[in-house]
């Protein structure tokens, strides 16, 4: 009973966007917390049923506990990892995994891997439609869609496209929305019919990556590489307005209780909120200070807490023929969690 109360919860929150209010306070720090490990990471998904954050993390997914603050299991085996989407009608969480070109779908309660299935090439984000009870697996090597039965793990169907798929939404309502970082589009999907329907233009953003949704006012938030974030009004396809965000942008989240846009870049996090309900005159509220590179980014629903994660970093290696600009090194044990709250 509790945890169907607290699923009706989160379902009104993302969907009737109830309690709108604009932040009173000031995001800051509540808990940092180093878990440690080698290697690079990705995005960040909630399971609010379980109260556990997954972390796409090197060749692994670590699993924290929101309540506790500390990690509590890993999901091994999960090479080249990017994005861990959760169904939690049907019980089984799915993690692209980039560099076997395969999504490893497991059991949201026991954490069990189930099955590995094969996708497209590039595996990267990867979606939960409720609609449909689809998974929406983006990949970004092949230019297509990847689209499973969540209840099975069954490859049911591929969708091709006219660029590489970055991030994606679902609308909750049978539609996908896909972003085409190359072409500086948004694609969008009938979940249920997994057929393409429209191709909106995203100018003056450039290299969109990160997408969320005012379910409420059928609004698409989507941060561009150039610095933007585009609101774009899904009725219509057309651009609403155009906000500056920080640099390095890699993923957007919506609070709709709160009807705060939160999009974190290079080292700070833009609060943006709407001027008005269908968002036209939105405005940055707040600059949030985070940390170098925490750059992708989930909301806790229940609490309205926000999660980063980064690392220290040591010097870039000697630029060779191959890579001519390389990245820093990260320095091993310091992969950090980082909680915010108001």
């Amino acid at each position: 009973m509790k945890k169907l109360f607290l699923l009706l919860f989160i379902t009104s929150i993302l969907f009737f966007g109830v309690n709108k209010t604009s932040a009173q306070s000031h995001y800051h720090l509540l808990k940092k917390t180093v878990i440690g490990g080698e290697g690079g990471w990705d995005y960040l998904s909630i399971d609010v049923l379980h109260r556990h954050l997954f972390i796409a993390h090197a060749t692994q997914v670590e699993i924290y506990d929101l309540d506790k603050d500390i990690v509590t299991a890993h999901i091994p085996n999960t090479e080249g990892v990017h994005g861990i989407a959760i169904a939690g009608t049907e019980g089984h969480g799915f993690i692209s995994c980039g560099k076997s070109n395969s999504v490893v779908m497991f059991d949201l309660n026991s954490l069990d891997t189930l099955k590995r299935i094969p996708v497209g090439k590039g595996p990267d984000a990867i979606i939960y439609d409720p609609a449909s009870q689809h998974i929406f697996v983006m990949n970004g090597k092949s230019e297509d869609i990847s689209v499973l039965n969540s209840a099975t793990g069954e490859l049911i169907t591929t969708i091709k496209l006219s660029g590489a798929p970055e991030f994606a939404v679902s609308d909750r309502q049978g539609h996908v929305y896909v972003n085409l970082e190359d072409k500086s589009v948004v694609v969008k999907i009938d979940s249920r019919k997994n057929r393409f329907l429209a191709t909106w233009s995203l100018s003056p953003g450039e290299g969109p990556t990160g997408i969320a949704m005012d379910m409420y006012s059928k609004t698409l938030f989507i941060g561009c590489a150039n610095e933007k974030l585009i609101t774009l009004n899904t009725k219509n396809g057309k651009v609403i307005d155009v906000v500056p965000i920080g640099k390095g942008v890699d993923a957007v989240v919506y609070d709709s209780a709160k009807g705060n846009v939160i999009v974190p870049g290079d080292g700070t996090a833009t609060l943006i909120t709407a001027g008005s309900e269908d968002w036209v005159n939105a405005s940055v509220a707040e600059t949030i200070q985070t940390a170098p590179r925490a750059r992708t980014i989930a909301l806790d629903p229940a609490t309205h807490d926000i999660y980063f994660v980064t690392a220290e970093f040591g010097p870039a290696p000697a630029p060779t023929a191959d890579k001519p600009h390389p990245r820093p090194s990260i320095v091993p044990g310091t992969f950090t969690v980082l909680k915010f709250g108001l």
